[in-house]
């Protein structure tokens, strides 16, 4: 058990008590449902939005904590893990589309991210790209493929609140909300969620590596035109995903590639 003394401020874990290979979903409730994935799955900790698991893949510590919702809880979860060890970080979470086209069902794997969200500009000015690991987004297209599951690569919008997009008639700003949701649609954003871009930028400033995994759950845009709702809520596949990228890397690591 590791000393109180070096336990993180907000995740409540130790240097030393997690694994390199971390997996991130933003709900606590999920982190169980993922941990299940791994072999010899236990409890390490469960603080504020921060429920924290550990198992084991090809023998090495792979760890599945939460994160809450949006920038702030996202970038301290990230700092503490950097100061625990972690250097490999997965996001598995769910998102919204831009895209009519896209079906709910489809995993999408961002390429970059609009930096709408405020916690990043705490990091570094909003002129720098938000953007994955370039491997990391490899090995998570591979995954998807050998797992036969549909996917698509593109860049999505990091917001930091859900309901000016769902409900923009509702706020003053209604104008530049819709203003910008088109101009992200005409660009060819694809998605949007509400984490990743912090991600990223706090990952990259902090010398890990991370990229993400969203299960798209539904698109109003596509129901507008079709008429019919159509949602997926089943994160199974996005897991999977995550896990045989992993699983991938590990192997690779082993096998000094």
């Amino acid at each position: 058990m590791p000393e109180t003394d070096n336990l993180m401020h907000h995740i409540k874990c130790a240097p030393g008590q997690l694994g390199k290979y971390v997996i991130l979903p933003g709900d606590p409730g999920r982190v169980e449902k993922i941990a299940a994935f791994l072999e010899n799955p236990h409890h390490v900790q469960t603080y504020r939005e921060y429920t924290t698991w550990n198992g084991t893949l090809e023998g090495e510590t792979v760890t599945v904590m939460s994160t809450g919702m949006g920038g702030p809880s996202t970038a301290i979860g990230v700092e503490e893990l950097k100061k625990c060890g972690a250097e490999i970080l997965i996001r598995v979470g769910t998102c919204g589309a831009i895209d009519p086209t896209l079906v709910p069902g489809t995993l999408i794997i961002p390429t970059g991210a609009i930096r709408k969200s405020g916690t990043g500009r705490e990091y570094v000015p909003v002129e720098y790209p938000a953007v994955p690991n370039f491997d990391l987004v490899m090995e998570l297209n591979a995954a998807a493929k050998r797992l036969g599951y549909p996917s698509v690569n593109g860049i999505v919008e990091c917001k930091d609140s859900y309901y000016g997009q769902h409900a923009p008639e509702t706020m003053p700003c209604e104008d530049e909300l819709r203003s910008k949701w088109k101009a992200w649609q005409r660009a060819g954003a694809i998605g949007s969620e509400m984490e990743s871009d912090t991600l990223y930028l706090v990952a990259g400033i902090r010398r890990m590596k991370a990229a993400t995994v969203l299960l798209l759950c539904r698109n109003r845009e596509r129901e507008a035109l079709t008429g019919q709702t159509d949602t997926c809520w089943d994160t199974a596949h996005a897991i999977e995903t995550a896990i045989e990228a992993i699983r991938s890397i590990i192997r690779k690591e082993k096998e000094g590639k």
